[in-house]
């Protein structure tokens, strides 16, 4: 992965002027290709759901403006942006005049599309409407106090397994964890499955979920890991994969994937 020119895990001076060239683009088919999918044939739809809580530019008269933003990433873009350098972006705007909102949401959304190869949706949203948070989604049963031996906290999915009957049901773990893979900084996720298959073992899922406790990778990977090894060893119907990760820097990512288009990330959890 060549992270060699990223700011991620570097000191860097905040930009004081506008600066579209902050942003780097990280290549998702290497990962893709790690989890055996190539020649661009993905097995879902989905996104990734940023949301960006420090966001700041000067009106014409000078006085500042604040807001906070939802970013959706398509999956099928070519790249995802390095967080590290999307915040340094985000925070070149701080002394940038702008005379709307409008004209804000309209930089923003050309340059992330422009940075990741596809269009990028960006919703600028007053700090005076912040979204809702719960603890967990309605009707996701926890498995988190499931019983499970002989844990490991390297990457393993021989614990994925089901038994004979069919189901439809929505399972919630607090328990994901990974690293950065340039930092070694934990990253921690709620993470939210829905179904219809043939019954998950939850002792089994949760051993799994865990496994990824020292794991390095990137949120979206890790999502995208998840979801193919469901698919590949439990082989249900329909699937949903959603992690929705804690805030790191004035950002939260919440990558999804889903073998249906109308599927989403949910609403935002207490963590975040």
């Amino acid at each position: 992965m060549a992270l060699h020119n990223a700011p991620l895990g570097k000191s860097s001076e905040y930009p004081d002027q506008y600066d579209p060239s902050l942003l780097f683009p990280v290549a998702r088919e290497e990962n893709r290709r790690r989890i055996g999918l190539e020649d661009g044939r993905w097995p879902w739809f989905g996104e990734d759901l940023w949301q960006a809580w420090e966001i700041s530019w000067l009106r014409p008269g000078g006085v500042p403006a604040v807001a906070w933003a939802e970013i959706r990433f398509p999956a099928a873009s070519p790249s995802i942006i390095e967080s590290k350098s999307l915040k340094l972006y985000l925070n070149s705007l701080n002394q940038a005049v702008f005379s709307t909102v409008e004209q804000v949401a309209e930089t923003i959304t050309a340059d992330l599309s422009s940075a990741c190869g596809a269009s990028v949706d960006v919703r600028l949203l007053s700090v005076d409407e912040s979204a809702p948070a719960i603890g967990r989604p309605e009707g996701y049963e926890l498995i988190d106090d499931e019983p499970v031996d002989d844990v490991v906290y390297e990457y393993s999915a021989e614990s994925l397994a089901v038994s004979g009957e069919e189901v439809s049901e929505q399972l919630c773990s607090h328990l994901l964890k990974s690293n950065c893979p340039v930092t070694g900084q934990p990253d921690w996720a709620t993470v939210l499955i829905r179904y219809q298959g043939k019954k998950i073992d939850r002792s089994g899922l949760l051993r799994y979920i865990v496994s990824f406790r020292q794991k390095q990778d990137f949120h979206e990977h890790c999502v995208e890991t998840v979801f193919t090894d469901l698919m590949a060893r439990c082989k249900p119907e329909h699937l949903t994969v959603c992690a929705r990760y804690t805030r790191r820097g004035g950002l939260d990512i919440n990558p999804w994937r889903s073998t249906s288009p109308e599927q989403g990330p949910g609403p935002r959890l207490v963590r975040q």
